[in-house]
């Protein structure tokens, strides 16, 4: 909290209060440590669309892709496939097998895989459009005019 006081010339009690603010009213909704996937042995990550032939399928498509653990994202899309995954796993034997359960359940009708040979970015970062600090600084910029302790 120190630091974002710094950066947005705040007190550290008030960016506290701002962030509690942005947590009760569900705008930051957690806090997670950014893991080495290749140190926790995830050496191949994938993006698998996936077909499904019939929305009757979507839900348990759905509970089914809930529960894997090397699937880290999945995607509801438009275009030629009905889902997007980005998949984490050891190697290509386990991308393998969970390509093999996916093309196995009821109603899934394909799959294209790409495997990813390098990440350029790759981020869960969300940035605000007009920047926190700068509007913090303007605001506080103008209550130190009003009170004459700004220059």
């Amino acid at each position: 909290m120190a630091e974002i006081a710094k950066e947005v010339e705040l007190s550290s009690p008030a960016v506290l209060e701002r962030v509690k603010k942005l947590e009760s009213s569900g705008i930051i909704k957690g806090y997670q440590a950014v893991l080495d996937p290749k140190k926790m042995g995830k050496d191949v990550t994938a993006f698998v669309g996936v077909s499904v032939s019939h929305q009757k399928y979507i839900d348990a498509f759905a509970a089914f892709i809930g529960r894997q653990r090397d699937v880290l994202e999945c995607h509801h899309v438009t275009g030629e496939e009905s889902f997007i995954l980005k998949v984490k796993t050891a190697n290509t034997d386990s991308l393998e097998k969970i390509l093999a359960d996916v093309r196995s359940l009821e109603g899934v009708s394909g799959t294209v895989t790409k495997v990813v040979l390098s990440s350029v970015k790759e981020s869960q970062k969300l940035e605000f459009d007009n920047g926190l600090a700068a509007h913090a600084k303007k605001r506080n910029g103008a209550n130190h005019r009003k009170t004459g302790t700004g220059s």
